[in-house]
């Protein structure tokens, strides 16, 4: 009896309310706003005799007057039966598997209705120590579907072809306060899921909600269950901070939550590099800015922001030691990237890309002979050019040399050539060698190729 009531006070009521059903006239979200493959989704499983509604992030967008990005779709139908139903489709995850329903280059997110995680018979999911869920491929009704997503505003169902929408725990009423409010006791969903934490903090800085009080107060408390999530998926949700249009935000309540120090290494990035905080801060302010006005993000570029002023303090140094430009240049880079590598997770075609950014730095420092002429046809000229304004307006370079290529850009031929800077680079020329003389040392004042 008392396993029971433990239970019941965990996860939430056995059966929630009855749900408040919002006809189109009250909510005005029409199923014009939902993307034509997630239409195509509902009504064949609907025409099957499935239920099907679309749900979470693109309902709560459309009733905050924003454009989703992306439609999923929850359903009562087994993944195997909507693969079956889908020719274009696929089965996966393995926590809690989903079909992926392609139409075109469109790609609708097709769950099945989630039960309870545990129950009386205590083999329903499987959790650590902390209370993690490690496996969950639990199947249930919509009710339950409800109650067990994250936050109240995550929770309501459309229906594409009544045009109603479903709300099982006052979504409606938080979006109408501006509120972000965890469904259920946060601390233990909290334990469920580490990364609730951060996915708080980012939906409230990126919708401008305020987090409720009891879902802001176990943060702090329970920062440390963290440290049990993979690295990979650390990243990911970094990633999505980062890039959700109010990173800013984003880092400055990440401070105050105590999310950092050692738990989130890019985070320590960001945080404890105190001679590049305000070239960080700029470029994340320019990210922000790129997303909110629906421009593309490159996230090496961002990556390479993150990372700069280590791989400046070890160039610095290398060069400091007498190795040339370059050689210490290059040298700085692998270091950064290795001692990263273990830390941040950041895939290699990332780190392509922060490398490329990285190397044109010191070419672009170079004004004089031809080399400015072939640097405007590299294809990553105006990502390091855009780096190179950064560093400027940060302080770190004189704002004349960002100003120079600027002009340099769009200058006609002979305009540009009277623009060169005789030995901008403040490396040595390569000198004749007399005939008949012998090479003495393999790159003895040798130009950078």
């Amino acid at each position: 009896m008392i396993r029971k009531l433990l239970l019941r006070l965990v996860n939430g009521p056995s059966r929630p309310a009855a749900p408040r059903v919002v006809p189109h006239s009250r909510h005005g979200v029409s199923r014009n706003g939902i993307s034509a493959c997630a239409r195509r989704v509902t009504s064949k499983l609907q025409e099957e005799g499935f239920e099907a509604y679309v749900v979470g992030g693109a309902v709560r967008d459309l009733l905050l007057g924003r454009d989703p990005k992306d439609f999923d779709v929850a359903t009562n139908a087994t993944p195997e039966r909507v693969r079956a139903l889908f020719r274009r489709s696929r089965i996966i995850g393995r926590r809690f598997q989903l079909v992926h329903v392609l139409c075109g280059r469109d790609v609708v997110e097709v769950s099945t209705f989630r039960g309870k995680h545990a129950g009386d018979d205590g083999d329903r999911g499987h959790t650590d120590e902390h209370g993690r869920i490690l496996r969950d491929n639990v199947f249930g009704t919509r009710e339950e579907d409800a109650v067990r997503r994250d936050f109240t505003v995550n929770a309501l169902f459309y229906d594409p072809t009544s045009e109603e929408i479903i709300d099982y725990c006052g979504g409606l009423a938080d979006l109408k306060e501006r509120k972000l409010r965890m469904i259920g006791d946060p601390a233990a969903r909290y334990r469920e899921d580490p990364v609730r934490m951060l996915r708080a903090v980012r939906l409230g800085a990126k919708l401008g909600l305020e987090i409720e009080t009891g879902t802001r107060a176990p943060i702090s408390k329970l920062a440390f269950l963290l440290e049990s999530v993979p690295a990979s998926r650390l990243f990911e949700e970094m990633l999505k901070l980062l890039l959700s249009g109010g990173s800013v935000q984003c880092i400055k309540q990440l401070r105050e939550r105590g999310l950092h120090h050692g738990l989130l290494p890019m985070l320590d990035v960001i945080l404890e590099q105190p001679l590049g905080e305000r070239f960080v801060m700029l470029a994340l302010q320019r990210t922000d800015e790129r997303v909110r006005d629906d421009k593309p993000v490159s996230p090496g570029f961002l990556f390479a922001a993150l990372l700069w002023h280590e791989v400046l303090a070890a160039w610095r140094a290398g060069e400091a030691s007498g190795k040339s430009t370059m050689l210490a240049l290059f040298e700085a880079i692998d270091r950064v990237i290795e001692d990263q590598s273990g830390n941040l997770s950041i895939p290699r075609r990332f780190t392509t890309d922060m490398r490329e950014i990285w190397v044109l730095q010191a070419r672009l420092l170079n004004r004089s002979g031809r080399r400015p002429f072939a640097l405007l046809g590299n294809p990553r000229f105006r990502a390091a050019y855009d780096f190179l304004l950064l560093r400027c307006e940060s302080g770190e370079l004189d704002p004349e040399i960002g100003q120079w290529w600027e002009r340099f850009q769009h200058a006609g031929e002979d305009e540009r050539k009277s623009m060169l800077v005789a030995g901008s680079s403040g490396r040595r020329r390569r000198r004749r060698r007399k005939p008949g003389s012998s090479r003495t040392g393999a790159d003895d004042g040798q130009e950078e190729s």
